[in-house]
């Protein structure tokens, strides 16, 4: 039996089984209880709580940096893998409402600004492609 560390543990077989980065920081984004503590089962019992803690906290930078860095057009295709089933304009609606819970702790005003700003950019350029698309025969 090979031993990872929380962290490893965390991003191999958790968010390993979750489509695209903006579906993993939203998943990450959900184990953040009211106050502020990651919960896992699973990796709380194999790890310990404050293991389990930090490992989600630190996924949870590491994605919303990762998407503060990345260029739009593959956000963009991003927002499409990770959409699960609302299509992508509302999928981009719903982390729009979602963008303040999306930050982690400690983010600052200027990151989720940007945050959101991407958002909105992502959006324009989805509508802008579903108006020019050629329409289904």
């Amino acid at each position: 039996m090979t031993f990872q560390s929380p962290f490893d543990d965390f991003v191999l077989n958790s968010l390993a089984g979750v489509a695209g980065l903006f579906g993993k920081l939203d998943y990450v984004a959900g184990l953040r209880q009211g106050d502020g503590a990651y919960s896992h089962w699973g990796l709380a019992r194999v790890h310990g709580e404050i293991a389990a803690h930090q490992a989600a906290s630190e996924a949870h930078r590491l994605l919303f940096s990762r998407v503060l860095t990345m260029p739009l057009s593959l956000l963009l295709n991003d927002a499409a893998q990770s959409q699960s089933g609302l299509g992508l304009e509302q999928y981009l609606e719903y982390l729009s409402e979602r963008g303040t819970v999306l930050a982690p702790q400690g983010a600052g005003a200027g990151p989720v600004l940007h945050f959101n700003s991407v958002l909105r950019a992502i959006s324009f350029l989805a509508r802008a492609q579903i108006r020019t698309s050629p329409q289904a025969s």
